[in-house]
């Protein structure tokens, strides 16, 4: 993986809503890693470098809202010369409910702006994602406001545990181990089993 993407839009008013939650992941993998965020405005965002193994890997947080993440992007990709296959982008998903991480490559936009601007942008839908499960409020009609909004404080926490979950199979993506680092995001953990009460003998 040669850059990591968080999907948001800018601004302290938007900061702690649900559509932001992939700015929050690259901050905490920014953060996990010592790394600096800095403006680049060749990129339309914020840039910083980390380290994956033996390599170095981008961190890019578009500063260009989220339908207009691919120009961001597409900038990145083409100045750096990287394939579809080397992007990662992290994303607020409505299909999957808080708690909840997914990673997968290619595949559809289910509506996502900012994926549909992205793919737009470099021409195909063969990037990878990880999807950060924000649940969906049932009605189409409020998705829009529902996504522009701080999720409720359960829901947050959910969103978090399911962002440290996804941190801890970073070391797996950054080498490019997917399938390892998904079998390990994707697994349930097991239930731990009731200790049986102490019978007197």
């Amino acid at each position: 993986m040669r850059v990591v993407v968080g999907l948001g839009n800018p601004g302290p008013e938007h900061a702690a809503t649900r559509h932001n939650a992939g700015f929050w992941f690259v901050d905490r993998l920014a953060a996990k890693e010592d790394a600096q965020l800095r403006p680049e405005w060749r990129f339309h965002g914020l840039v910083g470098r980390v380290s994956a193994g033996v390599k170095e890997c981008w961190l890019l947080i578009p500063l260009t809202f989220m339908n207009g993440s691919g120009r961001a992007v597409g900038a990145f990709a083409r100045f750096y010369r990287l394939a579809p296959e080397e992007i990662l982008v992290v994303h607020d998903e409505l299909d999957l409910p808080p708690g909840t991480a997914r990673l997968k490559k290619g595949g559809g936009v289910s509506g996502h702006n900012g994926l549909k601007d992205i793919a737009a942008h470099l021409g195909t839908h063969d990037f990878w994602r990880l999807r950060l499960g924000i649940g969906h409020p049932g009605d189409r009609a409020v998705v829009v406001s529902y996504v522009l909004h701080p999720p409720q404080r359960e829901e947050r926490k959910l969103i978090d545990a399911a962002i440290e979950k996804s941190l801890d199979v970073w070391a797996l993506i950054a080498r490019g181990d997917t399938e390892a680092a998904m079998l390990k995001l994707h697994t349930k953990p097991k239930p731990v089993p009731a200790s049986e009460p102490d019978v007197p003998s």
